[in-house]
């Protein structure tokens, strides 16, 4: 019979580095169809993060100090880890400590790269669509154009950062992020899982770290707008195309190259290699 005094309890460490390998496992073993439509989930959820927290940022400039907009901005990010969670999802960056599994020799290397390959791609499917679907919506023209400007500064701001800096914002994004899905894999419970998420996943956002996936929203959307977006709402941004120079598709590709390569250090070194290190090696 289960004991309920011990129910509740999180996983010891051990447990929760086995735990990861088994998921590790069983996600690279999962058909390219269940995969990929995982993956797109995941993408969209993350962008329902985002613009959670494009809207809570939007027009608050100067109004907050720095760090307690940061924080707010923060916390409405982390929904798009919790729905990534709760609702099964698959997430390229929460999928980096796959490593441990293949450090253990439970899955080949190929077999990795595929499971990434797939889920990268369909993260960006589901990030990109909810892009497109939130700029037909008009949702750029809310808060009287208070959306839209901000949207279009985040990506800018995104798009202008060089390499090597994205390249290590990257790294400590997912050292956060993985750090969030390993706690969650110790949780036992829904509130459990959603409070060991919020915290890091905060964090990461707040400090202005690089995460691929929120990337994959976070720029297209400010893309659209500024292709696309019509003089109206130039009019209320009080701005024209020319004051968001770095936001290119070229800034977008630059930016999830550095950023991507960033994130799989992080996660799949510092997180997974690490805790592999420690917990699974001697296995």
């Amino acid at each position: 019979m289960r004991d309920d005094r011990f129910y509740h309890d999180p996983l010891l460490p051990q447990e929760t580095a086995q735990k990861a390998e088994t998921f590790g496992a069983a996600k690279a073993e999962m058909d390219t169809l269940t995969l990929l439509t995982l993956a797109v989930l995941a993408g969209a959820f993350i962008a329902f993060g985002g613009v959670f927290m494009t809207v809570t940022l939007a027009g608050a400039s100067g109004l907050l100090p720095f760090g307690v907009l940061r924080m707010l901005g923060g916390l409405a990010f982390s929904l798009g880890l919790i729905l990534v969670i709760l609702g099964g999802a698959e997430l390229f960056t929460g999928n980096n400590l796959m490593v441990m599994a293949w450090a253990s020799g439970a899955i080949r290397h190929r077999a990795l790269l595929r499971a990434w390959s797939i889920v990268y791609v369909g993260n960006f499917i589901g990030a990109a669509g909810t892009a497109l679907l939130v700029f037909l919506s008009g949702h750029f023209l809310f808060g009287n154009g208070s959306v839209g400007r901000m949207a279009l500064a985040i990506a800018d701001s995104k798009c202008a950062i060089p390499f090597f800096r994205a390249l290590m914002l990257g790294i400590l994004c997912n050292v956060l992020v993985c750090l969030a899905v390993w706690l969650s894999y110790s949780a036992r419970t829904v509130i459990g899982k959603v409070a060991v998420i919020i915290p890091p996943i905060s964090a990461f956002a707040a400090a202005g770290f690089e995460h691929s996936v929120a990337n994959m929203y976070l720029i297209p959307a400010g893309l659209l707008i500024k292709w696309f977006a019509g003089s109206n709402a130039w009019a209320l941004y009080g701005a024209d195309p020319a004051d968001f120079p770095a936001l290119t598709l070229g800034g977008l590709i630059g930016n999830l190259v550095a950023v991507t390569i960033g994130n799989m250090i992080g996660g799949g070194v510092l997180v997974a290699g690490v805790y592999w290190l420690v917990y699974l090696r001697r296995r």
